[in-house]
């Protein structure tokens, strides 16, 4: 995990929804009714009429995420992680499943603008939350300032890695507009590079803060 206040699905709890709910919640509902059918969409607050939080589960569920600036509605089971959802029911391939247990940050998305692992967190649990994947950073047609920086200075080689350093280097720029090699390294320590291109990318890193603060420090014209 990034140093850089990564969160942890275990601590993720909000609005009402946690691990701990989910599970409850599922085996209560599995031994009561059984039900196999959807459940109404899971919304930020919800509660049930006598102030309880819902039980979900063990079936699909309807849930809004709001991801790079768009609410997105998806049925799946309340046990999906938000990698699989942003994968499989978004079709937002950017954000890699490689380890599957939050130690190589190919999966790294920013939530509420922190960066987080979303292989290790469940997708409900990112309801009524800001999510952005490395497709809100910059597109082909209109890549980010540090997106072509990348491509400049070579950081980048199987490209397996490379969507979630962009996503931890773009976290990090945005709180810190002109770090040091040092704070680069902290920034990106949740992420792997297996072909070695850290030189590459602290460059990367280091081209955009010079060049966002010869242009005074103005908004990265790819968002």
């Amino acid at each position: 995990m990034s140093t850089q206040e990564r969160e942890s699905s275990s601590n993720s709890a909000r609005d009402g929804f946690s691990r701990r709910m989910f599970i409850k919640g599922a085996s209560l509902t599995v031994a009561a009714v059984g039900v196999t059918g959807s459940a109404p969409p899971v919304v930020a607050g919800q509660r049930s009429d006598d102030g309880a939080a819902p039980i979900l589960g063990p079936g699909p569920v309807s849930m809004r995420l709001r991801v790079n600036g768009t609410e997105r509605t998806l049925e799946a089971p309340p046990s999906l992680t938000l990698a699989d959802a942003l994968r499989d029911q978004l079709g937002l391939t950017g954000t890699k499943r490689v380890c599957d247990r939050g130690s190589c940050g190919a999966c790294t998305v920013m939530l509420d603008g922190r960066t987080v692992d979303s292989c290790s967190m469940l997708a409900i649990d990112a309801v009524g939350r800001e999510i952005r994947t490395v497709e809100g950073c910059g597109t082909p047609e209109s890549p980010s300032d540090l997106q072509e920086a990348f491509v400049e200075c070579d950081a980048l080689q199987c490209g397996f890695c490379t969507p979630g350093m962009v996503v931890s280097c773009t976290a990090l720029l945005e709180s810190r507009p002109s770090p040091t090699r040092a704070q680069v390294a902290e920034g990106i320590s949740g992420n792997i590079c297996r072909c070695g291109t850290y030189q590459n990318i602290f460059e990367a890193v280091e081209l955009t803060a010079r060049r966002r603060a010869g242009r005074g420090g103005g908004a990265d014209r790819g968002r």
